[in-house]
């Protein structure tokens, strides 16, 4: 696997998803293509005046990792000249981000175990750069201050349970220096940026070109259309096989690859998934009648025993990385954040990390060798 470099000075006009390696994305997709270009909300895009709402995307566009967000959206009646170069809008408050961000990804539907929500930064502070990332590792966090962020949005928690010291002598007491020297903040949309309208599994969906989409498990605190996984329909019945190589070609480029259980030549047409680890929904999977499962982080026993139950060999199992597959949320996720902030007449820059954060590096397969 080849590193992902660290490009450009975070250059670009004020008020934009900028191109913060100068490219198409991370590494590239496994296609190279720019397949998770969108309007800016997948099925959080809309006009700015609803719940949860994104804005319409404007004339927005992703590729890679970029979008033009300095005109995107209508403000819901607002009369303000919203077109204004960032530089002319004031910057927001950390304080306002995370208004904006509770409305994107309400903090009621993270998970009872998860830890979502602000872990550094003063509310008062002003925030003109915030980068998307999955991992807070200490390479994103530095990343993230070379090109000048004051917020760190990342997907996974830095601290997922309770510490009793963050001195600099620990990888995660390191990450919190860091964070407070550069004067960064880091805040964590985890699991309520999985279960909202627009989220981890809903832009895999999309992606996927799946229709008539539902939760996979409803959320206990959302609207009906929110919750973790998604099901739903290919346009056309196709081979396991052509289907799992659709899944390949969509995600960014890691070691691992995409891993496969069931006859490459099987057809199917009903489709579940979930971005990130997703081996404790396997009752909604079935229950769901879906013909394959995509997910990540796959265990043994999980895994056998669902073949082990399957009828007829279904649901079919497509694993993938656990970066890879929630690592495409990113650029729609910044879309969505920097519309609703332009909604709100405020100028800032947004991108997405262009650090793989995906643990491994190389893999040894059968007829490959070293």
């Amino acid at each position: 696997m080849e590193p992902v470099e660290r490009r450009g000075d975070g250059g670009g006009n004020d008020g934009e998803i900028v191109d913060h390696d100068g490219g198409g994305g991370i590494g590239g997709r496994n296609d190279g293509g720019g397949r998770n270009a969108g309007d800016g909300g997948g099925r959080n895009a809309g006009d700015g005046g609803g719940r949860r709402n994104a804005g319409d995307g404007g004339n927005a566009g992703v590729s890679g990792n970029s979008y033009d967000g300095s005109a995107a959206g209508s403000a819901g009646g607002r009369d303000e000249d919203r077109s204004a170069p960032a530089a002319q809008r004031p910057a927001p408050t950390l304080a306002d981000v995370l208004l904006a961000v509770e409305e994107l990804w309400p903090a009621s539907l993270a998970e009872d175990w998860d830890a979502v929500g602000l872990v550094a930064g003063r509310p008062t502070a002003t925030v003109s750069r915030i980068m998307f990332a999955v991992d807070p590792t200490l390479e994103v966090i530095e990343e993230a201050l070379d090109w000048g962020a004051q917020l760190l949005i990342s997907h996974h928690p830095l601290l997922m349970k309770g510490v009793h010291s963050v001195a600099a002598t620990s990888g995660k007491g390191q990450a919190v220096h860091r964070l407070i020297e550069g004067g960064c903040a880091l805040l964590t949309v985890h699991t309520n940026g999985d279960s909202a309208v627009g989220g981890v599994s809903d832009v895999l969906a999309d992606a996927l070109g799946l229709t008539d989409v539902v939760p996979l498990a409803p959320a206990a605190r959302g609207l009906p259309e929110e919750g973790i996984g998604r099901v739903g329909q290919l346009a056309t019945v196709v081979s396991l096989g052509d289907f799992a190589e659709r899944v390949f070609n969509l995600l960014p480029a890691v070691a691992g690859g995409v891993r496969v259980s069931g006859d490459r030549r099987a057809l199917i047409r009903r489709v579940a998934v979930c971005g990130g680890a997703g081996d404790s929904l396997f009752d909604a999977v079935r229950n769901s009648a879906a013909d394959v499962y995509v997910t990540a982080d796959l265990r043994h026993h999980p895994a056998s025993e669902a073949r082990e139950s399957a009828a007829q060999g279904r649901p079919y199992l497509v694993d993938m990385s656990h970066f890879a597959s929630e690592w495409l949320w990113l650029p729609e996720a910044a879309k969505a954040l920097g519309n609703m902030l332009t909604d709100q007449q405020f100028g800032v820059e947004l991108c997405v990390s262009q650090t793989n954060t995906d643990p491994w590096d190389f893999i040894l397969t059968p007829g490959l060798g070293g």
